[in-house]
């Protein structure tokens, strides 16, 4: 379930200050509503001078999109809200590793900083597998920052895969 206004306005209510300020709570956030709604759980948040431009989880079943990675989906919809397909001076963060498509999607978009949580060492593209930032083909290169919380995001794609099982 994507965040609208009532579970935005819920949300913003049950945190403190500190909470709603910070993107990696506002991707968990997001990441259990994609677990609710049956998706892998993901959640991302674009972030731009403290304020919060657009937020998903995963919709990838949901959307009938294999490319509705959360990270796709808040690039996207930042895209159109700051209306330029280059996010200057945007961070992002999200709950897990960014696979390749995600990765080159933050480099054109020329994302500031990305901040994510768990580490995936199957399709992660930042430190893992190809890792697309290190590439000389790649033209842009945020700063990256990982494993912000990595144990809470792996327990939480752990769970949601075990209740599959």
């Amino acid at each position: 379930m994507p965040l609208d206004e009532e579970n935005w306005t819920d949300f913003l209510e049950k945190a403190t200050m500190d909470q709603a300020l910070s993107g990696m709570d506002l991707a968990f956030f997001e990441a259990k509503q994609a677990a609710e709604a049956g998706e892998v759980p993901v959640g991302a948040v674009l972030m731009r001078d403290g304020g919060v431009i657009a937020s998903a989880g995963n919709r990838v079943l949901r959307d009938h999109d294999p490319t509705a990675h959360a990270e796709m989906v808040v690039v996207r919809a930042a895209a159109k809200i700051l209306g330029s397909e280059r996010l200057i001076g945007c961070d992002l963060y999200v709950t897990l590793e960014p696979c390749a498509m995600c990765a080159g999607a933050l480099s054109l978009a020329r994302i500031r900083r990305l901040y994510f949580a768990a580490d995936d060492s199957k399709g992660g593209a930042v430190e893992h597998g190809p890792r697309f930032f290190a590439q000389p083909t790649c033209h842009h290169a945020p700063e990256v920052y990982g494993g912000i919380r990595a144990r809470e995001s792996a327990e939480l794609l752990r769970s949601f895969f075990s209740s599959r099982r």
